[in-house]
């Protein structure tokens, strides 16, 4: 376990590394300075997307009482998120350093899956928050919800390799067609996505059937996905469920430890953004338990808070 002075240290240390090997110099804007270097933002980012704080504010509560003397110019929280929101990309940026400093897509398989991710909703009061962008849709954690759904790439090891988001009535089929697209053909506008699987074999749950689907996907961008087929024998059925329990653990820790559950967003650059941090974030924790010889998805005793 390791205090929180120690962690945030090492984070904001790996970041810092980060932001000076591979992101471009900040460019120079006119009008005053920013009060936080690009580096401390997304510090600040990924250590509130920690599940001990119930909200943003809860966290700024914290920041400005106990980390005044780590970071002096902090501004204030309307501030800082639209800082973060500059940041976004830097954050998905991240978490893909991170994948590929443990090797992540050096591995034999990946695992998709999707999980919900509920929004404000007002009914009868109005059409709720971002119309147009989510809808209503069913999730076997949530029901019937009215949101997003979030599809998710990783390795077995658990490490995120990518992700890509859709409204809550998305279908399984279409949205993993994106995520394959754009890690093909290297789209600039979907970062998110990450890179290849370097044996292109993906494992799926039946969400993902189709055979010409299948033969879509293998002839265009040289992917090939395994699921449960019709007729296949009771160990074959077991042996995929197996493989495919890490991504929902990944989805448990994105959910539970990392407070996706509570994400109650209003537009969808801001949450697009505390989406990115909470997956360079898990990341980070899988990067540092490797360090420190723990089991990788170790989360819960990471941190000792004060």
């Amino acid at each position: 376990m390791l205090d929180y002075d120690t962690f945030l240290t090492v984070l904001y240390v790996t970041i810092d590394d980060f932001c000076r090997k591979s992101l471009p110099e900040e460019p120079i804007r006119p009008g005053p300075r920013p009060s936080l270097a690009r580096s401390e933002v997304l510090t600040l980012a990924l250590m509130g997307r920690g599940g001990r704080f119930r909200s943003e504010r809860d966290f700024w509560r914290f920041t400005t009482s106990e980390l005044t003397h780590l970071f002096p110019s902090l501004p204030h929280l309307s501030q800082f998120n639209r800082l973060e929101r500059e940041h976004q990309e830097a954050m998905i940026a991240l978490s893909h350093y991170l994948a590929a400093q443990m090797d992540a897509q050096n591995c034999p398989f990946e695992v998709l899956d999707r999980c919900g991710v509920a929004t404000r909703w007002c009914n009868r009061r109005g059409v709720g928050w971002m119309p147009g962008v989510t809808d209503k849709g069913l999730c076997s954690r949530l029901g019937f919800f009215h949101g997003f759904h979030l599809l998710t790439a990783s390795n077995p090891d658990g490490i995120i390799t990518g992700f890509a988001v859709g409204a809550a009535s998305a279908k399984d089929q279409p949205l993993a067609e994106a995520l394959f697209a754009g890690r093909h053909y290297q789209f600039p506008q979907t970062p998110c996505v990450g890179l290849p699987c370097r044996s292109g074999d993906y494992v799926s749950d039946v969400g993902f059937n189709g055979k010409e689907r299948h033969q879509n996907w293998e002839a265009f961008f040289n992917v090939r996905v395994i699921h449960k087929e019709e007729g296949c024998t009771k160990m074959w059925r077991k042996w995929l469920a197996g493989l495919r329990q890490i991504i929902e653990t990944v989805h448990q820790c994105l959910v539970n430890v990392f407070g996706l559950e509570t994400e109650r967003p209003h537009e969808i650059r801001g949450f697009f953004t505390r989406l990115s941090a909470r997956v360079a974030l898990h990341n980070f924790c899988i990067w540092l338990n490797r360090s420190l010889g723990r089991p990788s998805l170790q989360f819960a005793d990471l941190l000792g808070w004060h």
